[in-house]
């Protein structure tokens, strides 16, 4: 029998640049993806619709329509992951992209060798998470306390107001929940829900710590409060209690 011929991933490269875009064709590419790139936001969101991609890797600032609002766009249509790329150090851009449903954020510059690891971390997050989806589509959901948790749309809801959280930001909810009034360290938390390896300039779990503590705060959820002990990591721990 002749072994299945298994697919390269479909990258869809939205980079206005025409160096760094046509670099990072190249590279992708190289790497074992199929890549389709394009130099404007319109256009990508033009092609997103047209075919199915496994992940949009996508600058944000871009001419015409910028990639936040390509973004924004995606998410009310569908759940292809997205990495966000920008300059080093705007991190209003970093928040906006995290709150509006981003995966993962690259600053520039990058290696190739960053990129790829953040691509293949993505997609096997995203493997991991179809694999584990029950066959039947009847959300499973589990009440924690005054927290509900829903495994199948990936979100937690509290007196029936849903946080609307990214799939990043419902893991790392849920291990923190699993492992409540236990401080959890970023590396660990790094493997666990980002699926690479921690760097102190990586502010990434930083930014879902956060609009994980907007969200919760939102829908009137205080019973359990996600607090930062620093030089150490994360704990969820109960509102009144000292850590």
């Amino acid at each position: 029998m002749t072994p299945e011929r298994i697919a390269p991933p479909n990258i869809l490269a939205i980079e206005d640049d025409p160096v760094l875009g046509a670099y990072v064709h190249e590279q992708l590419d190289r790497c074992g993806f199929r890549v389709t790139w394009c130099q404007s936001g319109l256009e990508g969101l033009k092609l997103a619709r047209r075919q199915p991609f496994d992940l949009v890797l996508m600058d944000i600032l871009l001419p015409g329509m910028s990639g936040l609002e390509v973004l924004l766009h995606l998410r009310g249509e569908q759940t292809t992951p997205v990495i966000m790329m920008s300059a080093l150090g705007a991190e209003a851009d970093r928040i906006s992209g995290f709150r509006n449903g981003a995966d993962d954020y690259l600053p520039k510059p990058f290696s190739v060798a960053e990129l790829q690891v953040r691509i293949e971390a993505v997609l096997r997050r995203v493997a991991l998470e179809r694999r584990h989806m029950p066959a039947v589509p009847i959300p499973t959901q589990t009440t924690q306390g005054t927290l509900t948790f829903d495994e199948l749309a990936g979100d937690v809801s509290f007196d029936w107001q849903h946080a609307e959280l990214t799939r990043s930001e419902y893991r790392l909810l849920e291990i923190l929940w699993r492992n409540a009034e236990e401080v959890l360290s970023k590396p660990f938390l790094y493997q666990q829900v980002l699926q690479r390896g921690y760097s102190r300039h990586d502010r990434s779990l930083d930014m879902h710590v956060s609009q994980i503590r907007r969200k919760l705060k939102a829908i009137g959820y205080v019973e359990r409060q996600l607090r930062t002990v620093w030089g150490k990591g994360y704990v969820l721990t109960m509102a009144d209690a000292d850590v």
